[in-house]
């Protein structure tokens, strides 16, 4: 029987276990794929939004020589910090089901990569998924076809290439610079007016010199319709229908937390957002002794909480966990 069970060990999962550690309270963190593997789905020369201070957990020191650190960096720091707490982590083990049993205590069942099956008993439980797992699919014909994927890694497989990048987001900002430096050709198409107001200020005005140079088409206000081997049919806001020449698509279309273990646990998800209901003071769910961390408590806006906020999410729920203890 442990205190507590945390699902998910990306930085909010690896906070709370951290806090709940330092309260005393037995933990462990089951984690479907590796540590922190969000970060690790994220294009290979990524540069964070953020500084290395807003990233930091555990009141451990990121340290980085550049002004807003990389992905490689995240990466080896918050494998530095789950090594310095000892933290007991069950990496490559897929929690399937979540149950509250009568005594009021949760049994979870897992299953690892070699296909055993585990159980483990919990006291309280943390949902702390993160979202990558999930993609927004657009539902249209050839959306399944080899030469479309969510993900973007890095440029070097599009070298030459003809490009179509669904999105306006920074991710498709970033991606489609990238994709300039091997020789891509890019046509990027986004359902808005501009591309996002959200993109990183120091990419802005190299992205925009590049759409006036000819470097990057946007085709905004508009949405494709249909992906073929060789083109992608595109649609604007005027019903008007082309035809673009096409190698490859990346559907940069974002993604979606998995709420399959909190909605079977009886977790009241709000509306059309799918929200679930918790309490902010102490992130603990509707149901009593489940509580949510990170991107989870999002609902379907994943851009609502990001590692900034959702780090100190651990610190609530320990505290509170500690208090009806005592």
């Amino acid at each position: 029987m442990q205190d507590v069970i945390i699902i998910g060990a990306g930085p909010c999962g690896l906070s709370a276990a951290i806090e709940c550690q330092r309260r005393g309270l037995s933990t462990r963190i089951i984690e479907k794929h590796c540590l922190v593997h969000s970060i690790f789905l994220y294009p290979t020369h990524m540069q964070f939004f953020s500084t290395a201070e807003m990233l930091e957990i555990g009141d451990i020191p990121f340290t980085t020589s550049n002004d807003k650190p990389f992905r490689y960096e995240a990466l080896a720091y918050y494998r530095k910090v789950a090594e310095h707490y000892g933290l007991a982590i069950s990496q490559y083990e897929e929690a399937l089901t979540l149950e509250r049993k009568e005594d009021q205590t949760f049994l979870v069942q897992t299953v690892d990569r070699s296909g055993t099956r585990h159980q483990y008993e919990a006291r309280n439980v943390v949902i702390s998924t993160g979202y990558f797992d999930h993609p927004n699919y657009i539902g249209i014909p050839g959306e399944d076809l080899e030469k479309v994927t969510h993900y973007f890694r890095e440029a070097h497989p599009y070298s030459g290439m003809k490009v179509a990048i669904i999105g306006g987001s920074n991710s498709a900002v970033d991606a489609a610079m990238e994709l300039i430096r091997v020789g891509a050709r890019i046509d990027m198409i986004y359902r808005g007016e501009t591309v996002s107001e959200n993109i990183k200020p120091w990419v802005r005005p190299v992205f925009e010199a590049m759409v006036q140079k000819g470097k990057i088409t946007v085709h905004v206000q508009s949405h494709v319709t249909e992906i073929t081997e060789s083109s992608v049919k595109i649609e604007s806001k005027d019903g008007e229908i082309s035809s673009i020449e096409n190698d490859f698509v990346l559907a940069l279309t974002g993604f979606r937390p998995d709420r399959k273990l909190l909605s079977s646990c009886g977790v009241e998800l709000d509306g059309d957002m799918e929200k679930p209901l918790y309490n902010p003071e102490t992130m603990e769910s509707n149901v009593p002794g489940l509580y949510v961390a990170g991107v989870i408590a999002s609902g379907r806006n994943a851009n609502e909480v990001f590692i900034e906020t959702g780090r100190n999410h651990g610190t609530l729920i320990a505290e509170h966990i500690n208090a009806s203890n005592s």
